[in-house]
């Protein structure tokens, strides 16, 4: 059985607003390490629709993007996609699936079946799926910002409080920090 592992780019006062973080070659190695070690993406479907109005286009070369951001593209086409969501039914890009019926035996059967991992993205998903206790891992990047504004990190609130094993702190040059956390169980 493979983690779920929830990244996101987050400030320090808790947005997670993906226009608010810190975008340069070392943030996006990053991401790229992490995408390339996991075996698949789950995202809901806003996020899903966030990522595809824009990416496909820059593997297709159809939008204008540095070579690193072309290649990450390339390699999020050939990436398993997963996509839970209860008004969308299809999902016509590259490698994606839909997650549909019973969330946590949908997410528990992607994740046995993906034994290099699971990257979750997506903010209200990440909420819903600690509900259920499926998150394994944490790996977050702090952005050395205050945004003043949401949506925020589990913003409609968890049952109890999580606590949390610090696994590694790796500061980045433009400030922000690399948090790895595992859940304490």
């Amino acid at each position: 059985m493979g983690l779920l592992t929830f990244t996101i780019n987050v400030t320090l006062d808790g947005c997670v607003d993906h226009q608010e973080g810190i975008v340069d070659d070392e943030t996006h190695a990053l991401f790229t390490r992490l995408m390339d070690e996991s075996g698949a993406m789950l995202w809901g479907r806003v996020t899903y629709e966030m990522m595809e109005s824009y990416w496909p286009a820059v593997a297709r070369g159809d939008e204008e993007a540095p070579p690193a951001l072309r290649e990450w593209a390339v390699k999020l086409e050939t990436k398993p996609k997963y996509v839970v969501s209860s008004t969308r039914k299809e999902f016509p890009w590259a490698n994606s699936h839909h997650i549909a019926g019973d969330l946590r035996m949908g997410v528990q059967k992607l994740k046995d079946a993906t034994p290099a991992g699971v990257l979750l993205g997506s903010g209200k998903l990440a909420t819903e799926l600690d509900r259920l206790d499926l998150i394994d891992e944490y790996k977050f990047l702090v952005h050395p910002k205050l945004a003043g504004h949401g949506p925020t990190l589990y913003q409609s609130g968890l049952p109890a409080t999580r606590r949390l094993e610090l696994v590694s702190a790796k500061p980045l040059r433009c400030g922000a920090v690399a948090m790895h956390y595992r859940r304490a169980r």
